[in-house]
């Protein structure tokens, strides 16, 4: 259509459609549409494709529960509670449990010996730098060097003395007595494309249910157990209390606010989010430092603290849906496509092997028209000793008899219903005919080119017009009954141009010309039956020399052979012969 016709504007198109009768493919097409109607319905269920959805905006709050007592060598009893194991570590979503601990007690500000692990060791107060300072010492060094030990010396600092010295934390965990604190956390969720409001404590836990419930017996109990959330991450509380680590809470909201189906609970999942093998890591597990200052005649000291324990993330996610006609729509719209998948199924066993071939050739002729290159012609062979039809493209070097063909089809009998003409005028010299197999006899001045097969051909200086009417060497086609019969017979052609013109003058003054290209079509519809689309017979040279003996032209002059397009099989040629 031409985008500068304004008229195209008022016109539509539409795809055309091949209608199979078929009681297998109209059976597989249903099942497969049921199927994928099936599988439409069911993803549309399970992942509410119908809702519009929204997701959680949320707070947490958390309040840590338990207490415990450990003994320190040179300390003492300790009681711990959670102002104490809690520590400062309480960040946002997030809340810290001691578990283990080294306590360096009576620190006061003054010079010591360097721990020789963190520093390095000297001989004489030349091997330290006064005012040096690195990232592993305790204290700026005074340039003295003095005795840490009975063995070893380090450079003098200036730090809170006693330095610490203990590197490596307990085994076991002094604090392994926090696998029995419990956490209770307050989760308030709000969705705001709904203004949807809820928390993980429902309405319907009251205090005396708080105080009993347990994890084991009710999955939405708010209060949970620091051993159990550790070993549903997959870890052991007793071997991860040593050098602490990270655990994740992760709380997840799925709800679903349809009136006939809502519900909006809280579903709890563990795991751990710091790597848990300390030989993969340079620093493993978690630890912070922290001191109680007092003061003792006058001076202050401090007690040190190296605290080791557990830091639990509670992460918050999830969504909630409700009804939406559009978003229906929409989901509707985008599986209309897998329908598709019916069809491209169906098409491909059509055009295998897997179904009947002669079925599948007609479904592919039916719906696929094939439209070849401008500059390409496709020329249609047909030989007398062989079934089917060659279709070849057109060389100006090569001989037509010689060239390997672009591909095989079989050859489809068009009925040939001319030929029931015959039967209304009885043969009275078909006795007298020479045998199938009979050659005409050769003339003498005619030299056989070495691509005839059949010893009646003629030389051209065209590659298209040099083709012989059988592949291996035999009997020329031209010599046959069916071929005098139905191609050259004169009373078979008057009738057949009547046939095709009713309203032309008598028959009896058909010109040559016009018997001539008749008998081409004859011969073509013979031979050829209902040639491919878009390709061009070709009748061979030993045939076209017998027509042209038989209807010559009067002044022995012929175009030869030209091949013009066709548009229907009644008026195929063979170009201007």
């Amino acid at each position: 259509m031409p985008c500068c016709d304004p008229l195209g504007l008022c016109q539509y198109q539409t795809s055309k459609l091949v209608r199979i009768q078929s009681v297998r493919l109209g059976s597989l097409k249903w099942s497969l549409n049921g199927a994928i109607l099936l599988f439409i319905c069911i993803m549309m269920l399970w992942n509410r494709k119908y809702q519009e959805f929204d997701l959680v905006v949320s707070s947490v709050t958390t309040k840590v529960k338990g207490v415990a007592q450990t003994r320190l060598t040179g300390v003492g009893n300790l009681l711990w509670d959670v102002a104490d194991y809690s520590g400062s570590s309480q960040d946002r979503n997030s809340f810290f449990v001691m578990t283990n601990v080294i306590v360096t007690k009576n620190q006061k500000q003054g010079k010591c010996a360097e721990v020789p692990s963190k520093g390095r060791l000297c001989r004489s107060d030349q091997d330290c730098e006064e005012g040096a300072w690195d990232q592993q010492s305790h204290g700026i060094q005074t340039g003295s060097c003095i005795r840490f030990d009975v063995m070893k010396k380090t450079c003098e600092v200036s730090a809170w003395c006693p330095i610490e010295t203990q590197t490596n934390p307990p085994r076991p965990a002094l604090l392994a007595a926090a696998e029995n604190f419990t956490v209770l956390i307050k989760n308030n969720i709000r969705f705001p494309a709904f203004n949807f409001i809820r928390r993980n404590i429902l309405p319907q836990m009251n205090d005396a249910y708080l105080r009993s419930c347990h994890r084991a017996n009710d999955s939405l109990c708010p209060i949970f157990r620091l051993g159990d959330m550790v070993r549903e991450a997959g870890e052991k509380f007793s071997d991860m209390a040593v050098e602490g680590g990270v655990i994740g809470i992760q709380i997840k909201w799925d709800c679903n606010l349809d009136r006939l189906m809502q519900r909006c609970l809280p579903r709890y999942s563990f795991r751990r989010l710091d790597e848990r093998e300390s030989n993969k890591t340079l620093y493993p597990g978690l630890n912070f430092r922290f001191a109680k200052y007092n003061t003792v005649n006058g001076v202050e000291e401090r007690t040190l603290y190296k605290a080791f324990g557990i830091r639990f993330d509670i992460m918050v996610f999830g969504q909630a849906g409700k009804f939406s006609f559009i978003q229906l729509i929409i989901y509707i719209g985008s599986t209309l496509s897998y329908y598709a998948l019916t069809t491209v199924l169906i098409d491909w066993l059509l055009e295998t092997s897997c179904y009947s071939a002669d079925v599948g050739q007609n479904y592919s002729e039916r719906k696929v028209e094939s439209v070849p290159d401008s500059q390409q012609c496709i020329l249609c062979v047909s030989y007398v000793d062989e079934e089917k039809l060659r279709l070849v493209k057109r060389s100006r070097k090569k001989s037509l008899q010689n060239i390997k063909p672009m591909s095989v089809l079989p050859r489809k009998d068009s009925g040939h219903l001319r030929a029931a003409l015959c039967l209304l005028q009885p043969d009275v010299n078909a006795d007298a005919q020479p045998p199938q197999d009979q050659k005409p006899t050769p003339d003498p001045k005619r030299r056989q080119p070495g691509w005839c097969k059949c010893g009646c051909c003629t030389s051209s200086a065209l590659p298209q017009e040099e083709l012989c009417c059988r592949r291996s060497d035999g009997a020329c086609i031209a010599s046959s009954p069916p071929f005098r019969r139905l191609v050259l017979d004169r009373w078979l052609l008057q009738a057949v141009l009547l046939y095709q013109d009713p309203l032309s003058p008598p028959a009896g003054g058909a010109q040559p010309a016009a018997l001539r290209h008749c008998a081409y079509r004859q011969f073509i519809s013979w031979r050829f039956g209902f040639p491919p689309d878009d390709s061009h017979p070709v009748i061979p040279s030993c045939c076209v020399q017998r027509i042209r003996e038989e209807y010559p032209s009067p002044d022995g002059r012929y175009s030869g052979f030209r091949p013009v397009r066709t548009v229907s099989v009644p008026t195929r040629n063979n170009g201007e012969l």
